[in-house]
């Protein structure tokens, strides 16, 4: 393809965007279509010889688009808004027109300055104090544009955890990192992304999940007894993740009671997740959620889901940069530059190397919307949201399971007096299940207060209350044929069925999986239950001391103690600290990063009465620092 064609089939899919944008509704929402369909409709092996662009089009329209999710269709209103407003659909376009990789300052000037400009931009117009500024006075924080909120989630994890790291080696010089390394954990609550859990998988560290309130708000004080229970169990608390406007239901942790908790902790950092809800922050009616802010060490939105830019576009801000950079620096010859002591280098600020011209579309949205675009964007959507809460409260049949502040509402059927929990659960499922299937309209699940609730959440760009009314209509037709229908009873006794039958299948399912409960997300994760009570009386011991550890005065405890609430340890990876006694078929494991090498059992070494899912605590691994 040369640039005059280019010019030609550029201008094609520009009309083939329109006319596809325009025509959604003459579609169904989700495909109908059974997992490897593509694969037969595609030939096994790549064409030898160049093929026409007008086959391929063909083929888009034929093969793609039948199995396509449309998640700008009106009749969508799963998960979150998925932003793909033209400008920034545009700004997407020119960045891969320009096709630079600005992993530093030098590999594109204009692709690092604009991006330090646009995050500061979004952060004033959020709200966050001038320390998540780069270019305030006097300022050490700054913002980076970050793949997805799982990824923001994780580098500032990765940070906390190397200065968590360097502070106890301070302390404890003698100690082997893998040791220190063991001690960390992590807090978040139930209503808390998968991507947390996530995060701490990678990290290799401990994540004790902890009970929200009966409105899925992390408080202050719970909070606050699992760290003082953590500590006296020889556990060492370095980060703390906080959600503004959970998944599930849109719920708020409360930050001015969790940010005094943090701060009485030593070097704990304290992380605010905001992906859907911090964009609505830009109203100064919603900026109360933000109270608190001033305690937080990072914060993260996503503008690709309520502010109409196209994702990937996660915005990431903390207050000490230099902390972040700390932790992801990796500098070879041939990526240095000699203004890489004065300008920002963004390769530093996450994972990857190679980055995009993201900010771009976003200077593109703010550019053609402004401030005042964006905000009556947002309030439409809260008061479609708002409407269509009122219409579920007008169906006794029906019940409304969260506090809709945003754009979110969870409602359920009731069910009758009779039924049990469990009964009108599966009643709830049934019914979601048969909406899916229709093609009219999509939703998913999430579980709140241990109850089965169906999300309906405001999507689509130019959403009307007429599509609230649709929608509304849609669901209240086949409530009415569920709760009605002559074949009821039978039907659940089916439901009931199939799902012993296929319990796994129907965990995974596209149409029917949680998106909000960890427990689902990784159901292969331990869960390690809380440790068993010691007698009464009897204080945590101290780990015996030994050449390479050090003395009963500075070693750490290893006997937990028990916790008082309801709450869980993620421990995926236990098995990387069980001790070693010089094992020729031990597998050693590097951390680059902590220059440190931990001991792996082989697979088939010490099968026989071990306990791999077991908590590390028994045992201090014998150092082999390199």
């Amino acid at each position: 393809m040369d640039v005059e064609e280019f010019r030609v089939r550029g201008k094609e899919m520009v009309d083939y965007i329109c006319t596809y944008m325009n025509t959604l509704k003459t579609r169904r929402v989700t495909p109908s279509v059974e997992p490897g369909y593509l694969r037969t409709a595609l030939p096994p092996e790549a064409p030898l010889h160049p093929e026409p662009w007008e086959d391929v089009m063909r083929d888009v329209e034929n093969k793609i688009m039948p199995g396509v999710t449309h998640w700008q269709h009106p009749r969508f209103h799963a998960y979150f808004p998925a932003g793909n407003g033209y400008p920034s659909i545009l700004g997407d376009m020119l960045s891969a027109g320009i096709g630079c990789i600005g992993f530093s300052w030098a590999a594109s000037p204009a692709c690092t300055e604009l991006e330090i400009i646009m995050l500061d931009w979004m952060g004033k117009a959020i709200g966050l104090p001038p320390a998540f500024l780069a270019l305030e006075e006097g300022s050490k924080g700054g913002g980076v544009i970050q793949g997805s909120a799982s990824e923001c989630v994780l580098v500032s994890m990765l940070a906390a955890r190397a200065a968590g790291i360097k502070r106890l080696k301070h302390q404890f010089p003698t100690v082997d990192e893998g040791l220190l390394l063991s001690k960390l954990i992590a807090y978040c609550s139930k209503e808390a992304h998968s991507g947390v859990e996530k995060a701490a998988m990678i990290s290799f560290v401990k994540l004790r999940i902890l009970q929200p309130d009966e409105n899925g708000c992390l408080r202050g004080q719970t909070l606050k007894e699992a760290m003082e229970e953590d500590e006296e169990a020889g556990l060492v608390p370095f980060f703390v993740s906080t959600t503004l406007g959970t998944t599930s239901c849109c719920s708020f942790d409360n930050l001015p009671e969790i940010g005094p908790i943090v701060r009485k902790f030593p070097s704990v950092w304290l992380h605010v997740d905001a992906a859907y809800a911090g964009n609505a922050f830009i109203c100064p009616e919603h900026k109360c959620h933000l109270a608190g802010i001033e305690y937080a060490d990072s914060f993260n939105t996503n503008p690709n889901k309520l502010m109409l830019t196209a994702f990937d576009c996660s915005l990431l801000w903390v207050t000490n940069r230099y902390l972040l950079t700390s932790a992801l620096v990796v500098d070879p010859l041939y990526l240095q530059h000699c203004y890489d002591h004065t300008a920002i280098d963004y390769r530093h600020w996450g994972i990857p190397l190679s980055r995009r011209f993201r900010s771009l579309k976003l200077w593109f949205m703010l550019r053609s919307y402004g401030i005042s675009g964006l905000q009556k964007y947002v309030r439409r959507h809260c008061e479609l949201a708002k409407y269509f809460e009122k219409l579920v409260k007008k169906d006794e049949r029906f019940e409304v399971c969260n506090q809709v502040k945003l754009g979110l509402v969870c409602f359920r059927l009731v069910g009758g007096p009779d039924e049990t929990s469990q009964q009108i659960d599966d009643l709830n499922k049934k019914l979601l299940t048969n909406i899916n299937a229709s093609g009219k309209l999509h939703m998913v699940p999430a579980s709140v207060r241990e109850q089965f609730v169906i999300r309906f959440c405001v999507v689509s760009q130019h959403a009307t209350r007429e599509d609230i009314e649709i929608a509304w209509d849609i669901i209240t037709d086949f409530a009415t044929e569920l709760i009605e229908g002559p074949d009821k009873e039978r039907d659940l006794n089916e439901e009931r069925a199939r799902k012993h039958r296929a319990a796994l299948a129907h965990k995974r399912s596209f149409f029917v999986r949680m998106v909000s409960d960890p427990k689902i997300y990784n159901p292969a994760i331990n869960k390690t239950p809380p440790p068993i009570p010691t007698s009464p009386g009897t204080p945590p011991q101290p780990a015996p001391a030994t050449p390479d550890t050090p003395s009963e005065t500075e070693s750490i405890q290893l006997v937990p103690s028990t916790p008082k609430q309801s709450s869980w340890i993620s421990w995926p990876l236990a098995f990387f600290f069980q001790s070693v006694d010089n094992d020729a078929n031990d597998l050693p494991l590097r951390f680059r990063h902590l220059d440190t090498m931990v001991r792996l059992k082989s697979p088939n070494h010490g099968r026989r009465g071990s306990t791999p899912g077991a908590s590390p605590e028994r045992r201090a691994p014998s150092p082999s620092a390199h």
